[in-house]
């Protein structure tokens, strides 16, 4: 859909972005070459340690993006528009996957931001901080009780601010504010404006409160049940990405460069002292075809590109594998075989009804003159429509105590506390698979296994920095993946059968509709599934072993110096909830790991 109204402000965006400063466009503009801190990848983790470790006027910081200014865009700042950023756009990488064996041998888009925010400025905002198991899994894991759910909780807090929702209604029972922060700088926030299934939604957990009892703050860690989700929204109803809050509060320091439009193609090590190479150079360039430069780390490289693009970089600098590297050309520095192993992400389903109602998305996604209407609300008032993303209620289950999965497969989860599946409600018809109806109005509830055991990995195609890598997420390639999936259908199923839907579900839609039997539900799943993309583990930490890992627990690469990860790579398991507040306190307490480690100096 064409949307004029979007390329004026677009516009606007620009003239307004000139102001900026310490943003350059190319690497030939830097004033200087030399830097305490190069930072590649200016996502959440890269923003967060951007603004903290400049918080100290004698260090200097570099941040270095691929992609664009997210000022020279509207689309990203409305949360309505969440869906209309990827797949292929100019705010992400484009990658495909391979074809996926678990899901019938499709390829599906793999979305990455490719922009200032980085993934948080495409995302679907959902705000979770993953469950205590999740947590204390990590810090048994590891050995290190700096990543249990007590001792990263107030990092958690020092992430975030709680905002009235922009409709400022009155949020008592839908949320608990003394479990959320009040000076962070990502403002969250519940829905701003009500829509027709979220009674309906509420009353179902009324009654059939057994299978899908209320939960007040999911965000508690102890998630299970149905209730409202913060998002990062702010209270004016924009976004509230990572380059909005924390990247945005450091513009101006004398002390922080960040360089857009520039891929970093290898680390340069400097000559092995003891046997250990220390990583103090990055290469960059702007295209295949432009000069390359390279810029120095006095201090620390600081690798924060995300799931994907951090093994890429490590493995084009000669950090991995070294059999596999030596087989596509590249010389192997350090032999580190799980760099790129172990990605792990949440396959997610849409499954859709059609319903008896009017007032859905589809009045918007229809109609261009309503759509303008709305924009021009939310523009001028920071209300309406366009305030909320789709889904404003979550609910997360686990497969019952006495099923029958248990008895064939092992559990994947953290632990009780955590989900094994989650349902996000829609009030009209979402899908990146499906092709949206021209007619009619529906409900979707979406479905994602959030503990899957499935795993996957992410490897170079050639030694060429501009080829996409192979990106295998391996969904759905465990049966126990498949059992839940099954069951969070089944279960979604059940969900509108309670009363508050007797006079709204008209009948199952897409997919759905040709379901019967157990047979073709599983060819149902596998022909419909794609990803939630929350890619992790591809850098993972190391366990109490040191086997099998790419990072200590304070994130540093193995058999290196002066090379840090702070991304969700190092996530040696996946949250059982949205990782975005994840990677947030990840990366509050990795900037405090960094900071104490040079205030020694």
């Amino acid at each position: 859909m064409q949307r004029w109204w979007l390329l004026l402000m677009s516009l606007a965006a620009v003239v307004y972005s000139v102001v900026e400063c310490a943003i350059y466009s190319d690497p030939a503009q830097l004033s200087q070459i030399e830097y305490d801190f190069v930072i590649v990848g200016a996502g959440i983790g890269g923003n967060v340690l951007a603004a903290r470790i400049s918080e100290i006027s004698d260090f200097s910081v570099l941040v270095i993006e691929a992609g664009i200014k997210n000022e020279d865009f509207v689309d990203d700042k409305i949360p309505f528009l969440c869906s209309t950023l990827s797949p292929d756009t100019a705010l992400t990488w484009n990658y495909t996957t391979t074809p996926q064996i678990g899901l019938n041998n499709r390829t599906i888009p793999y979305q990455r931001g490719r922009v200032l925010g980085g993934s948080s400025t495409i995302n679907y905002m959902i705000w979770n901080r993953g469950s205590v198991d999740d947590w204390n899994r990590y810090a048994e894991y590891t050995g290190d009780s700096g990543w249990s759910w007590d001792e990263i909780f107030p990092y958690m807090l020092k992430s975030e601010t709680l905002v009235p929702p922009s409709d400022h209604h009155d949020t008592a029972g839908e949320v608990n504010p003394a479990l959320h922060g009040t000076s962070g700088p990502v403002q969250i926030s519940l829905g701003g404006y009500p829509t027709s299934i979220d009674r309906r939604v509420l009353d179902t957990t009324r009654e059939l409160h057994l299978e899908f009892p209320y939960n007040d703050d999911m965000n508690s860690g102890y998630p299970l049940g149905v209730g409202w989700n913060p998002n990062s929204v702010d209270t004016f109803g924009r976004r509230s990405s990572s380059a909005t809050s924390y990247l945005e509060l450091a513009y101006g320091r004398p002390n922080l460069d960040v360089l857009i439009q520039t891929q970093v193609t290898k680390l340069i090590s400097s000559p092995a002292v003891d046997g250990t190479l220390t990583f103090t150079e990055v290469e960059v360039t702007q295209t295949a075809d432009s000069p390359t430069y390279t810029v120095q780390a006095a201090k620390e490289v600081i690798l924060a590109a995300g799931s994907i693009g951090t093994p890429q970089i490590l493995l084009l600098s000669g950090i991995g594998d070294s059999a596999t590297l030596e087989s596509i050309g590249i010389a192997p520095l350090v032999n580190l075989s799980d760099v790129g192993q172990h990605l792990v992400d949440h396959p997610l389903l849409s499954n859709q009804w059609l319903v008896n109602s009017t007032d859905t998305f589809q009045a918007v996604t229809r109609n261009v003159t309503y759509e303008t209407e709305l924009f021009f609300e939310w523009n001028s008032t920071g209300t309406g429509l366009f305030v909320d993303p789709g889904s404003i209620q979550l609910g997360w289950g686990r497969l019952s105590s006495n099923s029958t999965v248990y008895g064939l497969y092992t559990d994947p989860s953290a632990g009780p506390a955590s989900p094994q599946m989650e349902w996000l409600f829609a009030n009209g018809f979402v899908s990146s698979v499906q092709p949206i109806p021209a007619t009619g109005n529906y409900l979707s509830i979406a479905t994602t296994v959030v503990s899957p055991a499935s795993r996957g990995s992410v490897v170079l195609a050639s030694k060429d920095p501009f080829e996409d890598p192979l990106i295998d997420p391996g969904l759905l390639s465990s049966p126990f993946d498949l059992a839940v999936m099954a069951q969070a259908v089944k279960h979604a199923q059940t969900f509108v059968t309670a009363t508050a839907w007797d006079d709204y579900i008209i009948a199952p839609a897409g997919g759905l509709a040709g379901v019967q039997t157990d047979a073709d539900l599983e060819m149902y799943i596998r022909n419909f599934t794609a990803t939630i993309w929350h890619p992790v583990g591809t850098a993972r930490m190391q366990p109490v072993s040191g086997e099998g890992s790419v990072v200590t627990s304070d994130l540093l690469v193995k058999g290196t110096s002066g090379l840090r990860i702070v991304d969700a790579s190092v996530l040696p398991y996946i949250p059982s909830m949205h990782p975005q507040a994840v990677v947030y306190a990840l990366a509050e307490r990795a900037a405090d790991l960094v900071k104490a480690a040079w205030s020694r100096e």
